[in-house]
C-alpha cells in the first residue's frame, strides 16, 4: 500500500497536538489494514494506528515510525441466536456516533446512551467505552483482529478481551504496554429490537442523566437527543469554533478504589458501586450435569468508582483554570476536560495535567490516571 504524505497529528486529533510522523499510510478496507500492518511489522517499524484521533495525546517531536490511518467503513446486519435481537458487524474505521445514529434509526437498543462519543468503532472495545452507566461490553459479541506477534487474523470472543472499566487487554495504558498487541478489524454487537416505542430505561446513572422518574418506555431517539444535548453542554462534542471541545474528552479516568479508601473521602464525593456481572453464562459439561443448575455467584465487589471531576474541583482546580502564560486550560464547561485554547504544545498540556495530578494527590491521596493514549509524552 503506498504511503501518503504525512500530516501533522495536530490536524488529525481533537487535542490538536503533535508533529507529522516519519511515515503515514491510509488503509480503507480490512484487507488493506492487514497488508499494511504485516508490511510495517516485517520492517520492525515503530507504529500505531489512528482512527478518529479523539483519544490520542501526541508529543511535540515527530513520531519516528509509521502511523496507519484506519479508514474502513460499513455495517453488516446478521441474525442473532437470541429472540428479539439482531447482530451488526461493523468495520473498524466506521464513525462511532454514526453507528449509534443508525441503530437508533433502526430501533435497535443497547448503545444509545453512548451517543456523541467521538472516535471510531474499532477503538471502542479497546478501552471499553461507556457513558452514563452503559458500556460496550454489554452488547459486544466478538471482534476480528490481527495479532502483531503472529500476523494472523482471528475472531476473538468478547470474554477473552479482559474488558473492565475503560480497559481491555488491547489498551496501551500509560506507563505499560498492552497485554495483547493487536489491531481490531471489525466489531460485532448484539442489540435488542425495540422499535419506535423504545424501552424502559434501567440504570441509576442513565436515569438521573435523563431526568426520568417513571417506568414508562421512552423512544431511543429521545434518549439520543437528551444525551447529545447533555454532552454538548459539557463541551464533549467537537466544534472547531469552541476551544472547550478541543480536548480528548475526559482526560482523567474516574478512579476505581477500594470501599475502605472511599470512606476516607468526603461524603459529598460522588461514588458508585462497581458490581460484578451476575448475568453470566454458566456452561455445565453434559457428562457431569445432574439436573441442577447452580445459583449465580452473589459475590459483592468491594470496589467503588469515584468522580474524578469532583476530586479535581475540590482540590481547588476550577473550570477554566489555566497556569500562567499557558495556552492549555481546563474546559470552562467540564473539569475533567483538558483543552487546547489555541496553539498549545503537548508540553503545556502535560504540565497542566501534572499540576492537577499533584493537587488531587496532595488533597486526597489519590493519583489520577490519564485516559487518552499518550505517544511520546510523559506525565
Amino acid at each position: 500500500m503506498p504511503e501518503t504524505s504525512p500530516i501533522r497529528l495536530a490536524e488529525l486529533t481533537t487535542l490538536q497536538t503533535g508533529a507529522a510522523p516519519a511515515r503515514m499510510v491510509d488503509a480503507s478496507t480490512a484487507d488493506e489494514i492487514v497488508a499494511v500492518l504485516r508490511n510495517v511489522w516485517s520492517r520492525g517499524d515503530e507504529w500505531f494506528v489512528l482512527g478518529g484521533g479523539s483519544n490520542l495525546f501526541a508529543g511535540d517531536e515527530p513520531f519516528d515510525g509509521t502511523v496507519v490511518r484506519i479508514r474502513s467503513t460499513g455495517i453488516e446486519r446478521l441474525p442473532s441466536p437470541h429472540p428479539g435481537r439482531v447482530r451488526l458487524r461493523v468495520q473498524a474505521g466506521h464513525d462511532w456516533d454514526a453507528l449509534v445514529a443508525e441503530t437508533v434509526a433502526q430501533g435497535l437498543a443497547g448503545i444509545e446512551a453512548m451517543s456523541g462519543i467521538p472516535g471510531t468503532v474499532g477503538a471502542a472495545p479497546v478501552q471499553n467505552v461507556g457513558a452514563y452507566g452503559q458500556e460496550i461490553q454489554e452488547t459486544l459479541v466478538e471482534v476480528e483482529l490481527i495479532d502483531e506477534s503472529t500476523g494472523e487474523v482471528s475472531v476473538v470472543p468478547a470474554a477473552e478481551l479482559g474488558l473492565g472499566f475503560r480497559t481491555s487487554v488491547l489498551k496501551h495504558h500509560y506507563g505499560s504496554v498492552p497485554r495483547r498487541r493487536a489491531v481490531i478489524l471489525s466489531v460485532t454487537l448484539d442489540l435488542a429490537e425495540v422499535g419506535p416505542a423504545g424501552r424502559v430505561v434501567r440504570g441509576e446513572q442513565l436515569r438521573r442523566a435523563l431526568g426520568l422518574e417513571g417506568e414508562e418506555p421512552v423512544p431511543l431517539s429521545w434518549v439520543r437527543e437528551r444525551i447529545l444535548a447533555t454532552r454538548a453542554a459539557k463541551g464533549m462534542i467537537f466544534d472547531p469554533e469552541d476551544p472547550d471541545t478541543h480536548g480528548a474528552g475526559s482526560f482523567f479516568q474516574n478512579a476505581i478504589v477500594s470501599e475502605s479508601f472511599a470512606r476516607t473521602l468526603p461524603a459529598e464525593c460522588p461514588r458508585w458501586p462497581v458490581s460484578p456481572d451476575l448475568d453470566t453464562v454458566t456452561v455445565i459439561p453434559l457428562d457431569s450435569y445432574d439436573g441442577i443448575v447452580p445459583p449465580p455467584r452473589a459475590d459483592v465487589s468491594s470496589d467503588v468508582k469515584v468522580s474524578a471531576a469532583w476530586l479535581i474541583e475540590n482540590a481547588g482546580i476550577r473550570k477554566g483554570f489555566r497556569l500562567p502564560r499557558s495556552r492549555a486550560g481546563v474546559s470552562t464547561k467540564h473539569a475533567l476536560a483538558l483543552t487546547n485554547r489555541g496553539g498549545a504544545t503537548a508540553g503545556e498540556i502535560a504540565e497542566l495535567a501534572r499540576f492537577i495530578q499533584g493537587r488531587v494527590h496532595a488533597e486526597f491521596g489519590l493519583l489520577l490516571q490519564p485516559e487518552p493514549v499518550l505517544v511520546d509524552v510523559e506525565l
